[in-house]
């Protein structure tokens, strides 16, 4: 076997592996983006934690194949960009701002989330979501609620005491 198989052969099993570790891949097509435009798009990536690679479509449709998923073999046509997220919903949003920000530059072709495909059309609703870290400070604010109103009760009865024997100290002393 050449030097050249075995070399594809480990970008597969590394792509396989970055699949398998993310949340969500989104498959992106960037083309007519300005190298200035990728590498500030690059930058957003890395700073939300969100890995953006250009990968050749074949090794991508073989390390998908190889995990037996089959159906983004139609998507992995033309300049293809894959970013892997940590998350469910942070590499959709980042993209869904750079489509919005570079127009007609680049569009989304797919994503491969919670094991299943979604369309175009799915990835912008995934973006609309609000994070785990969102959802969850929500549950907890909603949580703490009836603990707060329940003290903010109680903490009147004693309130309502004071401020009524204020009032009868003041009426005496005049």
């Amino acid at each position: 076997m050449s030097a050249n198989f075995e070399a594809k052969k480990q970008v597969v099993e590394e792509i396989k592996e970055k699949i398998q570790n993310a949340k969500s891949v989104v498959l992106v097509s960037s083309k007519g983006l300005s190298v200035a435009d990728d590498t500030a798009l690059r930058r957003e990536f890395r700073a939300k934690d969100v890995e953006y690679k250009v990968l050749k479509n074949t090794l991508v449709r073989r390390a998908f194949n190889d995990l037996g998923i089959n159906d983004f073999d139609e998507d992995l046509n033309g300049p293809t960009t894959i970013a892997f997220g940590a998350d469910e919903t942070q590499a959709a949003k980042i993209i869904m701002d750079a489509v919005k920000k570079y127009d007609s530059k680049i569009s989304v072709k797919c994503a491969y989330v919670d094991g299943s495909k979604v369309d175009a059309n799915g990835v912008k609703e995934l973006a609309a979501m609000p994070s785990k870290e969102e959802l969850v400070a929500k549950m907890l604010g909603s949580l703490q609620a009836p603990i707060s109103n329940f003290v903010g009760v109680l903490s009147a009865i004693p309130r309502g005491l004071v401020i009524a024997l204020n009032a009868i100290a003041e009426k005496k002393a005049q």
